[in-house]
């Protein structure tokens, strides 16, 4: 069997974000290869449409999401996740937002594919391997850094929490390093 027939027997040939049984397709959860089934979910065609941002976003549509973002599916959950995200701006997907449950790889792929659809131009943070990074994250530092104004050396491989974005500068992230709170360029730092 191939992808899109796996999809539909998971499935039960209905969207699994909106349970349409009408012009379904696969849809591949981006950063991931869609290469696997679970890379990829099967959604209709106004899912697909509003998702990838062919025509607006129609907020009624979307109260699907209150169910779907229940299902067992990882891939299911970070696309309903994203969706949530860019509609926070309604009560009922902030509170459904703050019910829905991602463990920590699906709360990373769920972060690593998103990008804000009320903000066109979003300065977007990237590690050295290309991952995005969203304020809280932990990362870890791919050299060993000397920090200005201190006598101390940042080793490689030195955890970094909780960090805070520089919201005019791509390249540069703020977190603690021996209780020290420094600015590190992305490019020497990898999502943990």
């Amino acid at each position: 069997m191939n992808i899109e027939q796996l999809l539909n027997q998971r499935a039960n040939s209905k969207c699994e974000l909106c349970n349409s049984i009408e012009g379904l397709t696969t849809f591949k959860v981006e950063p991931k290869s869609g290469l696997a089934i679970d890379d990829n979910i099967l959604i209709c065609k106004p899912c697909d449409n509003q998702i990838s941002k062919t025509i607006d976003i129609d907020v009624n549509h979307w109260h699907c999401l209150n169910e779907s973002m229940w299902s067992e599916v990882p891939a299911v959950k970070v696309v309903a996740w994203r969706m949530l995200k860019n509609l926070s701006d309604e009560s009922w997907a902030r509170d459904a937002l703050e019910m829905i449950y991602l463990d920590e790889t699906e709360q990373n792929w769920a972060q690593d594919g998103f990008v804000a659809d009320n903000d066109e131009n979003a300065i977007i943070h990237r590690d050295s391997n290309g991952t995005i990074l969203a304020v809280g994250d932990t990362v870890s530092l791919t050299k060993s850094l000397d920090v200005k104004g201190t006598t101390f050396t940042a080793k490689r491989g030195t955890p970094v929490r909780n960090i805070s974005l520089i919201i005019d500068n791509t390249e540069q992230i703020e977190g603690r390093v021996n209780g020290q709170k420094i600015v590190i360029l992305t490019k020497f730092v990898k999502k943990s």
